[in-house]
């Protein structure tokens, strides 16, 4: 998979048979404006295509929330992108309603793809479905640490939100991993105990992620009673927000 979150890559057997794995479908966005068109909308700048196969990008709505996280490659009449099953269609239909007068065009694909949620979780990198769509802005689910983010692309649907964040250095809440002593769902919420301060993102059998406040990461934190542990991840959490994890 090459590290790179929600691959075309064909599904493969595994011996953790209790993890189900993420359908995906692949949008081909084509036309001879699909390079403005997607630039105007994803969090990253196209651009790098020009020396990279693919990149990690994201789509926000205006107030920088994400509507989808995934992968992002060139195609002989465009691009194509890389989404779950059940959130393709909405995609689409939402795509279409920005498209006004450009020439683009969109096309699913099912190919049969999927994705582990245990890679997923290992290497923090956020699964945006239905539950997930449009709750977390793209620095509580650390997409400016995975470099799905260009700071210096220019406008895009969300960048002034997402901008005025990353400038200003206000990330508080991060997606953290954690393994719990209990089976949990996504939404559930995390504890300090006292209250409810985050919520669950993820989840893979016992290993999770969670959209947490970074400065309660090493407290003492359940959910629905059952005690979380705070794990590593293979990339730092950044000085504004705390002490690097991994």
């Amino acid at each position: 998979m090459g590290g790179v979150c929600q691959s075309r890559e064909k599904a493969a057997v595994t011996t953790r048979t209790r993890i189900q794995m993420y359908p995906l479908t692949t949008i081909n966005v084509n036309g001879k404006d699909a390079f403005e068109f997607l630039q105007g909308q994803l969090s990253n700048d196209l651009r790098r295509l020009e020396s990279e196969a693919e990149i990690l990008t994201a789509w926000c709505n205006p107030k920088g929330r994400v509507l989808w996280f995934g992968t992002l490659w060139t195609i002989e009449s465009g691009f194509g992108l890389s989404a779950p099953a059940e959130t393709a269609a909405d995609i689409v239909t939402r795509l279409t309603m920005f498209r006004f007068r450009s020439k683009v065009d969109f096309e699913t694909v099912t190919e049969g793809a999927s994705v582990d949620p245990q890679f997923l979780i290992h290497n923090g990198y956020p699964y945006i479905g239905k539950q997930q769509s449009e709750k977390f802005t793209a620095h509580m689910l650390n997409l400016d640490l995975l470099d799905a983010v260009d700071f210096d692309k220019g406008c895009y649907t969300g960048q002034e939100i997402i901008a005025r964040t990353h400038y200003k250095g206000a990330t508080k809440r991060r997606t953290l991993r954690f393994e719990s002593d209990e089976p949990v769902s996504v939404g559930d919420k995390v504890s300090d105990g006292n209250r409810d301060i985050g919520e669950v993102l993820n989840v893979a059998g016992n290993d999770l992620l969670a959209v947490v406040p970074v400065d309660k990461a090493d407290t003492p934190l359940t959910i629905n009673g059952a005690k979380l542990t705070l794990l590593k991840l293979p990339y730092a959490i950044g000085p504004e927000s705390g002490p690097p994890l991994a």
